[in-house]
């Protein structure tokens, strides 16, 4: 981790980490706009975080589940909390009905929530049971791809 004056540790490794599975980063309130209004059919919103202890199984869990599901959402998108605070405080305008988590997931059919796997169901748990939501949220929203 670099640390300087002013500086936080470097967290590029754990944004890539989503966008290598082609997570698009929104990292401001109006890319959040932007996805929210334009983006139909299935969203998944995975919000980061640098937890190490749930974020480390988070996004590899993502991984696991977009290689073991037949049934993946249209898109995907990122807001990093801690780091994109505006972007990440807008996106949860979006589903404010559930108290702030990160990491989490929120999954959004035509831009209406749809399912939330907040923090106390990551923290604690391997990435192959994050892995295991994932997977039961795409299927319960999601169209199987053709094959």
């Amino acid at each position: 981790m670099q640390f300087g004056f002013g500086i936080g540790p470097d967290t590029s490794w754990m944004r890539e980490e989503l966008t290598q599975f082609g997570v698009e980063e929104l990292k401001t309130p109006d890319d959040v706009d932007r996805a929210m209004k334009e983006y139909k059919g299935t969203m998944l919103m995975a919000i980061n975080s640098v937890c190490g202890c749930a974020a480390g199984n988070a996004r590899p869990g993502l991984g696991i589940a977009l290689e073991n599901s037949s049934v993946k959402p249209d898109h995907m998108v990122t807001v990093f909390a801690g780091q994109d605070k505006e972007a990440t405080a807008h996106a949860r305008a979006y589903f404010s009905e559930y108290p702030p988590s990160s990491p989490a997931f929120a999954y959004f059919v035509d831009g209406e929530i749809k399912a939330m796997i907040p923090r106390h169901r990551i923290e604690g748990r391997s990435r192959e049971e994050v892995a295991n939501d994932l997977v039961m949220v795409f299927e319960a929203f999601g169209k199987e791809e053709a094959k």
